[in-house]
């Protein structure tokens, strides 16, 4: 009996000093059981703070995207193309009216319409600087060229506008441009011979002389066109200033024989005013010149045209200024008749610097060179037209 309950006594001692053992299903939740670490957190919370305003920014561009297009989609239609096509056909009519005001509220109309071409903004750009409003003008004429690179009225243009505010640095870059650009793709509306004689006035204003004989020499060799006078007359003075007197005087005559021929079809007698009046300038001018190379008598038959112009024009100054040089031709006394180096300013430029389709449809006939002229011919040619009392400036 006691060994049995000594077994017992053992068990029991045994039972009470065994520790627990856990289960492995319970070892594995309390590794697995996560701990809190808040910087995680906040890396999250970054990251999706980054990606919503990417999002955002997307999904703005995106939407101004849409809405620009659409926009121009529905502004850019057959019927506005065909409403600013009517502003640009009406201003060209009020600019040859002589309202400039209209031609600007019309072209105006025409960019704000969304449909503008170069062109609107190349004759708004006009508008302006007849206007003298340069700033403007010379902002239509650099958007024209934004739209169209090798617009060769727009160079052609900004180069005069470059001209009247003296940069003539710009200006000449700007009628080299107009030369390339016309070379490649022909404007209707701009001839070679202008642009050459474009070109050669600015090179007559920077006092590069051998340029304008150039220009106005290629000028005067294009086939299409007409010959304007002036660019005869200013290559005279290129001429002049280099010593040249027998050319000159050669392209003074030359300058009167076109405008001889020009008074008979000018329409107004203000033109034929005018055309008579520099031709009575030139005269002088070639008097001046004969004189200097000891051509006593061509210089006398000079004055004596100059003369009979003035008395016909009623310029009661230069009749009674030229009857002075006339009479001391005649005694023995020298006359002081020294050449003057009376070269063309901007502010009085023959050259037609505007489209002719687009600011005056004035068109005289296309005369013929040849090289010998006639003067007392062509003196009575000159004042053959009856004139008024006031003499166009």
């Amino acid at each position: 009996m006691k060994k049995t309950s000594v077994k017992k006594t053992t068990t029991a001692k045994k039972r009470t000093n065994v520790r627990p053992v856990a289960s492995k299903s319970t070892i594995k939740n309390e590794k697995a059981k996560p701990c809190f670490n808040p910087w995680s957190l906040s890396i999250y919370v970054y990251w999706f703070i980054i990606l919503f305003f990417i999002a955002a920014t997307f999904y703005i561009l995106g939407r101004s995207h849409n809405t620009h297009s659409t926009t121009s989609n529905v502004e850019i239609t057959e019927e506005v193309l065909l409403q600013s096509a009517d502003f640009y056909k009406n201003a060209q009519q009020k600019l040859k009216e002589g309202d400039i005001e209209t031609a600007l509220t019309d072209l105006t109309a025409a960019v704000d319409a969304g449909a503008a071409s170069a062109e609107v903004y190349v004759l708004r750009g006009e508008a302006y600087m007849q206007s003298g409003d340069y700033r403007n003008a010379l902002a239509d004429f650099d958007a024209a060229l934004e739209k169209d690179p090798q617009n060769a009225l727009a160079y052609y243009d900004r180069s005069i506008l470059y001209s009247r505010l003296e940069d003539y640095t710009a200006a000449l870059n700007d009628i080299n441009n107009a030369l390339a650009a016309n070379t490649v793709n022909p404007v209707a509306l701009l001839q070679m011979r202008d642009l050459y004689a474009k070109r050669g006035q600015l090179n007559l204003w920077v006092k590069n002389w051998e340029g304008a004989v150039a220009d106005y020499t290629n000028s005067l060799a294009r086939p299409e066109g007409s010959v304007n006078p002036s660019v005869y007359a200013e290559r005279a003075e290129a001429y002049t200033a280099l010593g040249n007197y027998a050319g000159a005087i050669e392209d003074y005559q030359s300058a009167i024989r076109v405008i001889s021929e020009q008074i008979q079809g000018a329409p107004t007698m203000e033109e034929r005013e005018s055309l008579s009046s520099n031709a009575m300038s030139y005269f002088e001018k070639s008097a001046a010149l004969n004189l200097n190379l000891g051509n006593v008598d061509a210089a006398r038959s000079d004055l004596e045209s100059s003369y009979t112009i003035a008395v016909a024009l009623k310029d009661t100054e230069t009749v009674e200024r030229l009857q002075r040089l006339i009479a001391e031709l005649a005694s023995p006394v020298e006359v002081d008749m020294t050449v003057q180096e009376t070269v063309v300013t901007p502010d009085a430029e023959p050259v037609q610097e505007t489209v002719p389709e687009q600011q005056q449809e004035v068109q005289t006939p296309a005369p013929s060179v040849e090289p010998d002229v006639q003067d007392a011919a062509v003196s009575e040619e000159v004042v053959s037209e009856p004139v008024t009392e006031t003499m166009a400036e």
